[in-house]
C-alpha cells in the first residue's frame, strides 16, 4: 500500500510538470495570414496600376518563396510566475480530493473480494479448470494449510503447467522439507529449474535429478535429464547408463525410443 501512495505522489508531479511544461511553450500560430494577406495587397497594387506585370510577377515570387521557406513561430509566453502556482494549486487539490474520497468510500488493504470469490467456485468445479485456476485454489489451501505436502505437490505441479516453472520449483522445495525422501517431487523439482533455465540442465537441477535417482532408480524423467546433462558436456558414458534402463523401459513402437537410440553415441540395445 505504501507503494500506490508513492506512486500517486509521482504521477500527480508528473502531470503538474506536463501541464506547466505546456504553458511555458506558449500557442502556435500559423503563418499562413500574413502570407496570405501579402499576396491580396499585391493584387491591389497591380490592379490600381502602382505595380507593373513584371514588378508585380517577381514580387509575388518573392513573396512565394518565403511562405515556402517560413515555418511555423511560436507565440510569445503568456504565463505569468502566479499563473503556475495558480495550475499547481489546482492539481494539489484535484489530488487531495481523490485521497479523501478514497479513504471515504476505499478499503485500503482488503483483499481482492471477486477474485476470492472466482476462487471458491474454481474449488468445486476442479475438472474442468486451467492449469492457472488450479494453482489459485491449491495456493489457497497451501494457504491454509502449509504443512500438507499434498497441497504443495498439487501446487508445483499446477504452477508448471501454467508456465510459472520459478513458482514450481518454491513449492516442490517446500514439500521436500516436509518429505525430503520423495523422489517424484525431487524429479520435478529438477525439472522445473531446466525449465527456468531455457531447458539447460543446471547444476542446481542435475543436483535435484540425482537426489531423486538415489532415492528411486525407477525415476525415468530424472535418467532422462541427466542423460541430457550428460551428453551435452560430451559424456556418453554417463549419458549411456542414465538412458540405457529408459531406452529398455519404453515400448519398441514408441517413437521416443527410437529416437534416444539415434541420440545415444554407440547406440544400446
Amino acid at each position: 500500500m505504501f507503494v500506490f501512495w508513492i506512486m500517486t505522489a509521482v504521477l500527480t508531479a508528473l502531470a503538474g510538470l506536463l501541464v506547466l511544461a505546456g504553458a511555458r511553450r506558449g500557442a502556435v500560430i500559423d503563418g499562413g495570414v500574413s502570407a496570405a494577406a501579402e499576396l491580396a495587397e499585391l493584387d491591389r497594387l497591380r490592379a490600381r496600376g502602382l505595380l507593373d506585370e513584371a514588378g508585380w510577377s517577381a514580387a509575388r515570387a518573392e513573396a512565394g518563396r518565403r511562405i515556402l521557406s517560413s515555418g511555423r513561430e511560436t507565440a510569445p509566453v503568456l504565463a505569468e510566475p502566479r499563473d503556475r502556482l495558480w495550475v499547481l494549486g489546482e492539481l494539489a487539490v484535484m489530488a487531495a480530493a481523490a485521497l479523501g474520497l478514497y479513504a471515504a468510500i476505499g478499503m485500503p488493504g482488503m483483499p481482492d473480494q471477486a477474485y476470492e470469490r472466482r476462487v471458491d467456485q474454481w474449488a468445486g468445479e476442479l475438472d474442468t479448470l486451467e492449469p492457472a485456476q488450479i494453482a489459485a485454489v491449491a495456493a489457497r489451501v497451501v494457504k491454509d494449510r502449509p504443512d500438507d505436502h499434498q497441497a504443495l505437490t498439487m501446487l508445483g505441479a499446477a504452477r508448471f503447467e501454467a508456465g510459472d516453472p520459478i513458482g514450481a520449483a518454491s513449492a516442490f522445495r517446500r514439500a521436500l522439507i516436509l518429505q525430503p525422501d520423495d523422489a517424484q517431487s525431487w524429479s520435478r523439482l529438477g525439472e522445473s529449474l531446466a525449465r527456468a533455465n531455457g531447458g539447460a540442465v543446471g547444476a542446481d537441477a542435475e543436483a535435484a535429478f540425482n537426489q531423486s535417482l538415489r532415492r528411486d532408480p525407477d525415476q525415468l524423467g530424472a535418467r532422462y535429464f541427466l542423460g541430457e546433462a550428460a551428453l551435452a558436456r560430451g559424456d556418453a558414458r554417463a549419458a549411456r547408463a542414465m538412458w540405457g534402463p529408459l531406452i529398455a523401459a519404453l515400448d519398441p513402437a514408441d517413437p521416443r525410443r527410437a529416437d534416444l537410440q539415434r541420440r545415444l553415441p554407440g547406440g544400446t540395445n
